[in-house]
């Protein structure tokens, strides 16, 4: 329920409420045509916090989970698969009969040492992400209300964008299905933020 009379003062925050810009976004974010890989409701939901109106319309926390998931998966998977940096190395022979020992080696296990050198959770940091997607113009398309319009970061827009972020993600997959959701956190995001994919 809406109050008739506004009790807190300050400036009411402006959302877009443009189609156009909405498309210009995805077409940034997803490549040509990107406008037209999700259908209207759904481009919406993916830039929709709840904290806009209420959650009354809507938002965009579920796809938000999956996308992030399926972004967490990618990066594991490129730096599993990424070259050793060699920081790792064997141990040096300290007692008798440790230099006749040779530790277990396999094909499949070569890239596991990569996980403890780069951690996932630092590749995907909320400030490097919140970046990202502001290259891709999504600070200007999200559906929001801040806690104080006259400080965005302070209200915590930086969290806002990433969880659309990823909510865009979670809609390709859902629409699109995981082998492109999964390409596109691969080249659009962890190519522009630095790791190598292969």
């Amino acid at each position: 329920m809406v109050a008739p009379v506004r009790h807190r003062p300050g400036k009411p925050f402006a959302v877009n409420n443009k189609p156009a810009l909405l498309d210009k976004m995805y077409n940034l974010f997803l490549g040509p045509g990107g406008d037209r890989w999700l259908n209207d409701e759904v481009k919406w939901l993916a830039v929709t916090h709840k904290s806009f109106d209420h959650g009354r319309r809507g938002f965009n926390d579920r796809m938000a989970y999956l996308g992030k998931r399926i972004v967490q998966l990618q990066t594991t998977l490129a730096i599993i698969n990424s070259p050793s940096s060699g920081i790792l190395e064997t141990p040096a022979a300290t007692s008798e009969g440790a230099a006749e020992r040779t530790p277990f080696t396999h094909p499949a296990l070569t890239g596991l040492e990569s996980l403890s050198v780069m951690k996932v959770d630092e590749i995907l940091e909320k400030g490097r992400l919140a970046q990202l997607g502001n290259r891709y113009g999504l600070a200007s398309v999200i559906r929001w209300k801040p806690k104080k319009a006259d400080n965005l970061m302070g209200s915590g827009i930086e969290s806002v964008v990433v969880e659309s972020l990823y909510a865009i993600v979670g809609a390709v997959a859902l629409s699109k299905g995981g082998k492109v959701a999964a390409t596109v956190a691969r080249e659009k995001i962890l190519q522009p933020l630095g790791l190598v994919v292969g």
